[in-house]
C-alpha cells in the first residue's frame, strides 16, 4: 500500500534487505511477495536476511498453500564483520553486524567509480563509439601508427562523484560502527530516545539522538538521518534539535520524504 501511495515502481525491485526479525522490520514482507505474484511478476527476486527468515517464509507459504509465480533467491546473513553481499558493475552492498537484542545487520550501499565524461563542447565530430568508450575509460585515442589523435585529458571531464548511503538498523551505540560507515554521503541511524533516556536505550539495545549524532561526527559523514522514534514523542522537533547540537547537518527520517544525494 505504501509503495503504491508513493508511486514506487515495484517492477524495479530486484533485491530486498531485511536487517533483523523483529516484526516492525519484516512482517510486511509476506504480503509484499504475494502481491508481486498476484500482479504477474516473473523476474527473480533476491532476499538478504538473518538466519530463520527463510524458514518463516516457507512456513507461511506452506500454511496458506501459496505458490509464487517468480523465483526467490535467499542470501543468509552470518558475517561478524563487514562483508560484501552484492556487487555488480555499478554498485556494491556491504552488510555489517550491529548490536541489538537479536542478530541484526546494517547495510552500506556504495557506487563504483564512474567513467570520465566526454566534453561535449569540444567533442570532435569524427569520434566513433569505440573512441568515446576509450576516452571515458581514461584512454587516449590513437592512430594506426600509435600516435595520439585525441588526448583523454583534453576531451573529457572528471567523473561524477560516486555516492554512498549507509542504513544502520536497530542498534545500541558502539564506536566501531563509525569506522564501518566512514565518510558516507548519507547515514541513517536509529534514534529511538532522547539522550536523557540513555540508560533505557542501553538496556533495550537502542540509541539516543546524541549517540547517533556522535557516530555521524566520528564517521565524518555528510548528512545524518535519524529515525525509529519511540511512540512517547508526539513532537519530534526536540529530537532533531538535540541531535543538531552534535551534528548540525541532521534531518528527521519522515516516511514519504525524499532525500537526494548529489553527484
Amino acid at each position: 500500500m505504501q509503495l503504491s501511495r508513493y508511486r514506487a515502481r515495484t517492477s524495479r525491485i530486484g533485491h530486498i534487505f531485511i536487517s533483523h526479525l523483529h516484526g516492525d522490520h519484516y512482517f510486511g514482507l509476506i504480503g509484499l511477495l504475494n502481491t508481486f505474484s498476484l500482479v504477474g511478476r516473473k523476474n527473480a527476486l533476491t532476499l538478504y536476511g538473518p538466519p530463520g527468515l527463510n524458514d518463516v517464509l516457507i512456513a507461511q507459504f506452506r500454511a496458506s498453500q501459496a505458490v509464487l509465480g517468480f523465483p526467490i533467491h535467499f542470501v543468509e546473513l552470518r558475517a561478524t564483520e563487514p562483508n560484501t553481499i552484492f556487487e555488480d558493475a555499478q554498485l556494491s552492498v556491504t552488510a555489517f553486524p550491529v548490536q541489538h537484542r537479536i542478530a541484526c545487520w546494517g547495510f552500506l550501499f556504495r557506487e563504483k567509480p564512474k567513467p570520465r565524461r566526454i566534453n561535449k563542447d569540444i567533442m570532435p565530430a569524427d569520434l566513433s563509439v569505440k573512441d568515446i568508450i576509450a576516452l571515458k575509460n581514461s584512454q587516449d585515442v590513437v592512430n594506426a601508427d600509435n600516435s595520439i589523435r585525441y588526448r583523454n585529458e583534453k576531451y573529457t571531464l572528471p567523473p561524477r562523484k560516486s555516492r554512498s548511503y549507509a542504513y544502520c538498523a536497530d542498534t545500541r551505540y558502539f564506536e566501531l560502527l563509525a569506522e564501518w560507515v566512514k565518510g558516507v554521503d548519507l547515514l541513517y541511524h536509529e534514534s529511538t530516545f532522547m539522550d536523557q533516556e540513555r540508560e533505557l536505550a542501553e538496556q533495550r539495545y537502542h540509541s539516543t539522538t546524541l549517540q547517533a549524532a556522535t557516530i555521524a561526527k566520528q564517521a565524518e559523514v555528510d548528512t545524518l538521518l535519524i529515525g525509529h522514534f519511540s511512540s512517547r514523542y508526539r513532537d519530534l522537533s526536540p529530537l532533531l534539535e538535540e541531535a543538531k547540537t552534535v551534528f548540525d547537518n541532521t534531518s528527521l527520517a519522515i516516511e514519504g520524504q525524499d532525500f537526494t544525494i548529489p553527484e
